[in-house]
């Protein structure tokens, strides 16, 4: 991640086939935990995002949290944060069927979320939740009501039954100490006020996707020994100040570093993309108008990547591919990678015929004919394809 765009680390030349003009493009270290690739993958997210949003839903934002006892084993055990998504919209759904007295399926987009407001490990679950949902009878239900004690008490429940049978018998005595430590149950919180829909909805769940854990503009200092940075802290609502060594603050970036493959962002229930067809039918009927959203899921996701090129031109308003001296369009004339050397060179490909016409064995037929219905001619075993 320190040395991305660093032409060490591999790259591609480009080149002006006209006045020899070279460019040459350093690869990206395409790590989410780094600044600028991040931002890619998040400017990608946000454009799919806005495409999977329902125009006619309202939106809820819930707030699953763990106790501080348990966050050691998400700890040492990254790749359990898995049961940890699936175990909260599980909760959900049960909250929801208990709420409405039958299986209600709703909209979930869920975000994973490991840092604390000081960067210190806590992962915890903010989930988009569509402010209503689809019976069996595909009738809609508004949610009206949440009693909130027994929202506490449910995540609890699930929460500390998961990990009893992630973690076995080790565990056991700390959980039961934790539910006579918490009787009222664990912090789960719903906003039930409406939170912005489908550009500004996006830009709201930003934060908790492509923030890295501390932001640059909270650091207040740095001497090559230490480093300060301020946070607010949650419970008291005011600004805190820490300093720690630069080996504990690398440290408590470095620990929010997912397992390769992880997917910190997912989709379930109505949102999930093997049901949006259907969805986006039912939706229709409900609201007798078509859910735009949905559907463009299934046209844009495809196309919704934007390459280097594309990307240059929507920051500058210039192609990086013309040539500055000529204007003429560079090709790809190279591709060089640390581990394998050149994997591709243009002059080679030249050398070896990848540009040589054609060549077919005569044929006794006219110098001249129809075939396939356009125009051929041969003239000594090469065939010319008709222009028109």
């Amino acid at each position: 991640m320190l040395n991305c765009a660093e032409e060490e680390n591999g790259y591609a030349k480009y080149m002006c086939m006209k006045c020899g003009e070279e460019k040459i493009v350093p690869f990206s270290c395409k790590s989410s935990f780094c600044l600028s690739c991040a931002r890619i993958k998040l400017e990608e997210w946000l454009a799919k995002v806005e495409d999977v949003l329902f125009d006619e839903v309202d939106y809820r934002h819930v707030i699953l949290t763990v106790p501080e006892d348990l966050r050691i084993y998400f700890y040492n055990f990254p790749a359990k944060l898995d049961k940890l998504i699936k175990c909260g919209i599980q909760m959900l759904k049960e909250l929801m069927k208990d709420i409405h007295g039958e299986e209600i399926e709703f909209g979930y987009i869920v975000v994973l979320q490991t840092a604390g407001r000081s960067a210190k490990y806590n992962p915890h679950l903010h989930i988009m939740m569509t402010a209503g949902g689809l019976d069996n009878q595909e009738n809609w239900h508004d949610i009206e009501y949440i009693p909130f004690n027994y929202f506490h008490k449910k995540w609890q429940y699930f929460l500390f039954e998961m990990m009893k049978d992630e973690f076995g018998k080790k565990i056991y005595s700390l959980i039961n100490d934790l539910y006579n430590k918490y009787p009222d149950g664990i912090v789960a919180h719903i906003k039930m006020e409406k939170v912005p829909k489908k550009e500004q909805l996006a830009k709201y769940l930003m934060k908790y996707v492509g923030s890295p854990p501390i932001a640059l503009s909270r650091i207040i200092k740095y001497d090559g020994e230490k480093v300060k940075y301020w946070y607010k802290d949650h419970r008291t609502n005011k600004r805190e100040v820490e300093e720690v060594s630069v080996m504990t603050f690398i440290g408590r970036m470095v620990q929010h570093i997912l397992p390769k493959g992880f997917k910190r962002v997912r989709y379930y229930g109505l949102h999930a993309t093997c049901k949006a067809k259907k969805v986006a039918q039912k939706l229709k009927e409900v609201f007798k108008t078509v859910t735009k959203g949905v559907q463009s899921l299934f046209d844009n996701v495809k196309t919704g990547y934007k390459k280097y090129r594309d990307r240059i031109k929507d920051l500058t308003g210039k192609d990086p591919f013309k040539c500055p001296n000529c204007g003429e369009e560079m090709i790809l004339w190279k591709i060089w990678v640390p581990e394998y050397g050149i994997i591709y060179d243009e002059l080679e490909e030249i050398r070896s015929g990848k540009y040589d016409p054609i060549e077919f064995e005569s044929e006794p037929e006219k110098e001249q004919g129809e075939r396939d219905g356009g125009t051929v001619r041969r003239e000594n075993g090469i065939l010319q394809l008709s222009l028109f």
